[in-house]
């Protein structure tokens, strides 16, 4: 039986990440893991986060996964959902907080003259975080994106954004006040920054279009 570890170190929506991954593929074991040990076991990885980055790296370090998410990295298939994409670069805005550097780049704020300080505020600018449905643009072919066209709403919910060094690593960008990376991937490496298990039929797909996926 294939089995998928959602790394639990305390900063994400696993429940609802289990739930999509276990409706997208029943016949996998889909499993919640808090030790390296489970992580090291398993066939595909998926690395979620929710939360300030700061706790996160922090949580993620105390619970000892580190590495584990690294030695991931490097063997094996693993999805990144919303702050665990952000992981993966070196360091993000939010706290100048140094992160895994396994891709070169940063994470930064939306800012700038579209943008009003939060959501709270009533003119016309857009507001951070960016919450709701925006369309994806599929900038390369991947097996991830198999049966989802091009332009397809997906669910976000974040005020940060990757920014990667190098541009080969996006597969998928939006827009919001101006386009950015929301989906990167390299080699056994696929990560979002929506979140597919909020993303009705098109992000189980997403889900199951990772279970099939042998990079």
């Amino acid at each position: 039986m294939l089995k998928i570890a959602i790394v639990d170190y305390g900063m994400g929506n696993y429940h609802s990440v289990a739930r999509a991954l276990q409706h997208a593929a029943p016949e996998a074991e889909v499993k919640l893991c808090q030790s390296a040990t489970e992580i090291d076991e398993a066939d595909r990885v998926v690395f979620p986060g929710q939360g300030a980055m700061a706790d996160c790296v922090r949580t993620l370090d105390e619970a000892g996964l580190r590495d584990s998410v690294l030695r991931a990295l490097n063997n094996k298939p693993l999805l990144g959902i919303c702050v665990g994409e952000q992981m993966l670069f070196d360091r993000s805005e939010e706290g100048n907080t140094e992160s895994l550097g396994f891709f070169k780049g940063v994470v930064r704020r939306f800012s700038g003259p579209a943008f009003g300080l939060n959501s709270a505020e009533s003119d016309d600018r857009l507001k951070v975080p960016h919450m709701g449905w925006n369309p994806v643009r599929q900038v390369r072919t991947h097996p991830l994106w198999s049966g989802i066209p091009d332009m397809t709403p997906f669910y976000f919910v974040h005020s940060y954004y990757a920014v990667p060094e190098d541009p080969q690593l996006t597969v998928g960008s939006s827009l919001y006040g101006a386009p950015f990376a929301c989906a990167i991937a390299r080699d056994n490496i696929f990560a979002v920054q929506f979140h597919p298990e909020k993303s009705a039929d098109s992000g189980l797909r997403l889900c199951r279009n990772f279970v099939d996926w042998n990079p």
